[in-house]
């Protein structure tokens, strides 16, 4: 199969991963829970923070680095901690739509609730590597920062499949990651074409976008026109995110044999091809 047909699938499989939230458009409710909880501690930690140096500024700069990076742990620990519960919601969503039923959002947060050592194991695990990379990046400079940056994509590819492991399958955080990773490696075939088509999407939507934020910011106010697009862009992010999710769970789910209704059962299997 040669790439342009691996990105015409990945294309489709993308638009099919809309259509499947356009059947249940309440499910875009879990990214927007999850961004509006981040809003919420990253403004707690940044009070925490000030209210830590007596709300100086220099003296928040003063702060020894053992207390700096204890916070950062604990942030990077909430941060992943609040994206893999909602996305594990989203995920059993998906699973429950695919198999025939009407999912609701009280079923993915109850799942979530059920799954929520693991998930907080994962937390402290990933938030572990990205202190250890942070470390490196820190330490070494210029040449840290193209470690960590090679680093980070080999992490980004070895937990594709990490949320449905950790919702589905009895592993711990190391465990999970290397199943997810060995089933990337089993099954991740030359085609990418999904990961660039949702990219995709996303650009040509903040560049429509775009246009009529500046044209507003021009005939009426700079802010008008900020404002729109800012608001634009959120509901483009959160609307990308749900689609990224359910792309992940039917192609899981496709791998593991389970059924996968209301998703192209030919276009999905041409996701995966044999090594």
């Amino acid at each position: 199969m040669n790439v342009f047909t691996r990105l015409s699938n990945g294309w489709k499989i993308a638009l099919n991963s809309f259509s499947v939230l356009k059947e249940n458009r309440q499910l875009i409710l879990f990214p927007i829970l999850s961004a509006l909880s981040m809003i919420l501690i990253i403004t707690s930690f940044v009070l925490a923070l000030f209210a830590s140096s007596g709300w100086d500024i220099e003296a928040l700069r003063d702060q020894g680095t053992v207390v700096n990076y204890v916070i950062l742990f604990l942030y990077y620990v909430v941060n992943y901690f609040i994206v893999v519960f909602f996305n594990t919601a989203l995920i059993h969503c998906t699973h429950l739509y695919f198999q025939g039923e009407k999912p609701t959002i009280g079923q993915g947060l109850r799942f979530s609730l059920h799954r929520i050592g693991v998930i907080f194991s994962w937390a402290v695990f990933a938030a572990t590597i990205g202190m250890i990379l942070r470390l490196i990046q820190e330490r070494l400079g210029s040449i840290g920062k193209i470690i960590t940056g090679a680093i980070g994509v080999v992490w980004s590819i070895a937990t594709f499949f990490v949320v449905p492991v950790i919702a589905y399958e009895n592993l711990g955080p190391l465990a999970a990651f290397k199943r997810s990773a060995a089933l990337m490696k089993e099954k991740w075939g030359e085609s990418i074409g999904a990961t660039f088509s949702f990219g995709i999407i996303q650009l040509l939507a903040a560049v429509l976008l775009a246009i009529p934020s500046l044209v507003l910011g021009w005939l009426i106010h700079p802010l008008v026109g900020a404002a729109l697009f800012i608001l634009g862009f959120f509901a483009v992010t959160v609307i990308m995110s749900a689609a990224k999710v359910i792309f992940v769970s039917a192609i899981y789910h496709q791998i593991n044999g389970d059924p996968v209704k209301h998703f192209n059962q030919q276009l999905a299997d041409n996701l995966f091809v044999e090594k």
